[in-house]
């Protein structure tokens, strides 16, 4: 992994995941701002995907496990679209909550991705 791109992921996840929390407790209903936040961190998760397929193959293998890492990669990816879905379901501020709780989610599973490839030693 990169490390200024895994800063970034999880700066724009922090801060999606943020800004979503606020407005659903200030009772505010999904809207194209919060969609759009989770929608970023999934864009960058997809070219989280491509560089994790690309750098074992330049000579940047994970120190650590790499079926733990990419668990952690599917299911990171999966955790946008599938609070998305329950918010354009279930249109509450509730629902607006839930997206900026999988986007921090996201934010800690990234950093995690970040030190399974970097720091484990085997």
């Amino acid at each position: 992994m990169i490390l200024w791109f895994s800063l970034a992921q999880v700066a724009v996840a922090v801060a999606a995941g943020l800004f979503a929390i606020v407005a659903g407790l200030a009772r505010r209903r999904p809207s194209d701002l919060s969609v759009g936040g989770l929608a970023l961190v999934e864009v960058l998760l997809v070219v989280q995907i491509v560089v994790a397929i690309i750098a074992p193959l330049v000579g940047n293998p994970p120190s650590g496990s790499a079926l733990e890492f990419w668990v952690y990669l599917v299911s990171a990816a999966l955790l946008p679209p599938g609070a998305v879905l329950w918010a354009l379901l279930e249109r509450s501020r509730w629902s607006t909550v839930i997206m900026g709780i999988a986007a921090l989610a996201v934010a800690v599973m990234v950093w995690r991705m970040h030190v399974i490839w970097t720091v484990q030693i085997a």
